[in-house]
């Protein structure tokens, strides 16, 4: 038995980690109609992470990626035309980050148990039937359950991401998912303007049209485009759903990088659910248009963050997480003296784009380092409690603004931030000193 204290760089712990899962192999679960999990695998030599591979990935990231943020700006819009209040308006959000979560919970894992492409494959189908209900619904009940079906099923960019490390050198990882994530990133924040302006011109429903349409042709190119991975696990799903749990007691790393990655999407989101709300307000009296336009400002925090990947490849991320951090509590802080100045809402929404998506990239360079064969896994439960965290921040946005207006999602920002901080600072040291890996 060997232990090795991993007390100087992550990229040490990326090198040097290799940890089996112990996870029993047992008889595989029912079958589905159009997924048949891989029973004793063969080793198969993996594929080679080409130009054209990590171009379509991140592409696929982006655009899919996109679905569950369609509805932020026009929340407004929809709110009016089933004449529900603005606190049920915003539920929808809520919804939808909630199926996402769900979706990676209970989905994600199989990654690790089925061919990727396949299942892949088989959720495209399903969020282009939940895009659909969702354009045709006739009720505000109707477009709940479709915006947490679209949650639910847009979880591909959570299995395409894993893969991306999964086909990557070692010392590239961090690069990689770095590359992969500004596709996510700015997915996340055009999406925003691109249903603005759709909503302000042809409509909300004309959006999810529109994105039905887009998913079907980027389906069809994946068919042809995306490679195909094999897995190594050979158990039932009962078996892959009880090694979550044990990956939770096991990995400190894991439960700190997940806490204060949901601490601060939590800011991210509260911040762009209420965002259209403050700019219907009679000092700005801006329509969802302008809303959306926010996320090109958002984009280019986004696209610095993206090179967080590469610093983490070079070490430190421990006091790179530290500083992106501190990114958001400062976003906040201005964003208390913007109730009604645009160009301090511009600056804020730069700093915590950059702050919040800096962070995640650090978090996934990190747990992905962890255990090579378990990488769904791993990302299923740093996801699902970072959107958990999402959610919650939607939720607790919501019923700020709804009491106190703008001045109470400031100071849900400032606190959840400053709870990330403590936690970070107080816990993500310990942990990663201590940790000792079995070889």
């Amino acid at each position: 038995m060997i232990y090795i204290d991993l007390s100087l760089t992550y990229p040490s712990l990326l090198q040097k980690t290799k940890i089996f899962a112990g996870v029993k192999a047992a008889s595989v679960a029912e079958s589905s109609l159009l997924l048949q999990p891989m029973k004793n695998v063969s080793k198969k030599e993996k594929p080679h992470l080409t130009k054209l591979h990590l171009w379509v990935m991140t592409i696929t990231t982006g655009m899919v990626v996109a679905n569950i943020y369609y509805n932020q700006p026009l929340l407004a819009d929809i709110s009016k035309d089933f004449k529900v209040s603005e606190a049920q308006g915003g539920m929808l959000a809520m919804l939808t980050q909630s199926g996402y979560a769900a979706g990676m919970l209970f989905t994600v894992p199989l990654g690790d148990m089925f061919e990727r492409k396949r299942l892949i494959m088989f959720q495209f189908f399903m969020t282009i039937v939940a895009l659909l209900l969702a354009a045709w619904a006739p009720a505000i009940n109707v477009l709940m359950v479709a915006s947490f079906l679209i949650g639910a099923f847009s979880i591909i960019p959570q299995l395409i991401v894993p893969m991306a490390a999964h086909l990557s050198a070692p010392g590239e990882r961090g690069k990689t998912i770095g590359f992969v994530m500004s596709g996510l990133l700015i997915g996340i924040l055009l999406s925003r303007t691109v249903s603005g302006y759709i909503g302000a011109q042809l409509g909300w429903r004309a959006m999810f049209l529109i994105a039905a349409a887009l998913m079907t042709i980027l389906w069809i190119a994946l068919y042809f485009l995306l490679p195909q991975v094999h897995p190594d696990y050979t158990g039932s799903y009962k078996g892959l759903m009880k090694s979550l749990i044990e990956l939770i007691k096991e990995e400190p790393l894991l439960r700190i990088s997940a806490i204060r990655g949901a601490l601060c999407y939590a800011c991210f989101s509260g911040f762009w659910t209420t965002l259209v709300f403050l700019l219907k307000e009679p000092q700005y009296n801006l329509g969802s248009e302008v809303a959306g336009a926010f996320g090109l400002v958002g984009a280019f925090g986004a696209l610095a963050a993206s090179q967080m990947g590469r610093l983490s490849d070079k070490g430190n991320s421990q006091k790179l997480t530290t500083w992106s951090i501190l990114l958001v509590v400062l976003s906040y802080i201005i964003f208390g003296f913007s109730a009604s100045s645009l160009v301090l809402l511009v600056v804020g929404v730069i700093l915590m784009d950059m702050g919040v998506q800096a962070t995640h990239i650090s978090n996934q360079a990190v747990i992905f380092s962890l255990r090579p064969e378990a990488r769904n896994r791993l990302n299923t439960v740093y996801m699902v409690t970072y959107f958990i965290g999402g959610a919650g921040g939607t939720f607790l946005a919501s019923q700020a603004w709804h009491i106190y207006k703008w001045k109470g999602v400031v100071a849900m920002g400032i606190l959840l931030s400053v709870l990330s901080l403590i936690i970070h600072l107080t816990l993500g040291d310990k942990a990663y000193k201590r940790i000792k890996v079995q070889l």
